[in-house]
């Protein structure tokens, strides 16, 4: 029981959760800030704008669900922090895993995205009412193609087990390797799921101030800014334990060390994302998902699924 609650709340949990998703973004602040020539922030000041904003007034909208307003910060949170609990980091066991524990955690990443759409809808303001319905937007748009890559490799390895989805590539060499069409797909998917440019349309500054967040301030909007942080730690975990599964059977210092590598390099393929581009509408975010990106998943699933074939005879 003891052991336990250090897992969910030290290590690997939400202290250790926290410290490495702050480190994430002032990365992605840093080199995006670096591959624009700027200088970026100093390595504090995720930290800092978190305890500014949770030292600033909390301010409700008058029309406004006053209770769901809170809560859904929260939720956001917790549900970004246990997906991350679900999945493998220096090793190939979860804090908590189980079978099918893959199909598990694309849904429970959902749960944050849900939260911002709930959020916008019950802040009651017009800026944020936009936002809500371009989040739901786009979650129609990437999930299909994001889920489709995730499940590829699954695929070949005949289960939706962590455990096993890493056994079966470690034991086949640069069989991964077949992935990269889906990784491609997957990493463009998580820059939707993460509402960076190019499709940082629910936020979009300059046409709806803040988006669903526009209501938002002081600790609750720290809180969906945290979330949002965690949130990249696990799409990058699930990115790297589905599309990279090496370094887990080295110990747990190496295999640390190979897991934070993996997530520097994820954190910094979708930095360079959102520098070479720029935001796109909502209409043709939905077109690129699905006449590209869902037809490019649907590739890898039938590679997958008869070089399958070739393997079993």
């Amino acid at each position: 029981m003891i052991s336990a609650l250090i897992s969910i709340l030290i290590f690997p949990g939400f202290l250790f959760l926290f410290i490495l998703a702050l480190a994430a973004e002032y990365v992605d602040r840093k080199l995006y800030a670096r591959m624009q020539t700027r200088l970026g922030p100093p390595w504090f000041q995720p930290f800092a704008d978190f305890v500014k904003l949770l030292a600033k007034e909390l301010i409700i909208p008058e029309n406004a669900d006053r209770l769901i307003f809170k809560v859904l910060p929260l939720v956001a949170c917790a549900a970004a922090a246990t997906a991350f609990l679900y999945m493998p980091k220096w090793n190939t066991n979860s804090v908590f895993s189980f079978r099918g524990d893959i199909v598990a955690v694309i849904y429970i990443m959902t749960i944050p995205t849900l939260t911002y759409f709930l959020g916008g809808w019950y802040s009651r303001s017009l800026y944020s009412l936009l936002g809500s319905m371009r989040v739901l937007t786009q979650l129609f748009s990437y999930e299909v193609p994001l889920l489709m890559a995730v499940l590829a490799p699954a695929i070949l390895a005949s289960s939706w087990t962590f455990s096993n989805v890493i056994d079966f590539y470690s034991a086949n060499g640069f069989l991964f390797l077949v992935n990269i069409i889906g990784f491609g797909v997957a990493l463009v998917a998580v820059q939707g799921k993460l509402e960076k440019v190019p499709f940082d349309i629910p936020e979009a500054e300059t046409e709806i101030v803040a988006g669903t967040f526009t209501e938002y301030t002081g600790p609750l909007y720290a809180y969906f800014k945290l979330a949002m942080n965690i949130q990249t730690i696990s799409v990058a975990t699930l990115l790297s334990a589905v599309f990279l599964p090496f370094g887990y059977h080295s110990g747990f210092i190496l295999g640390m060390l190979i897991f934070l590598l993996k997530i520097l390099f994820i954190i910094s393929l979708l930095a360079v994302g959102r520098t070479i581009f720029a935001r796109i509408r909502m209409d043709q975010m939905v077109r690129f998902c699905w006449q590209y990106l869902t037809p490019l998943a649907l590739l890898q699933i039938l590679i997958n699924i008869i070089l399958k074939a070739m393997i079993i005879k």
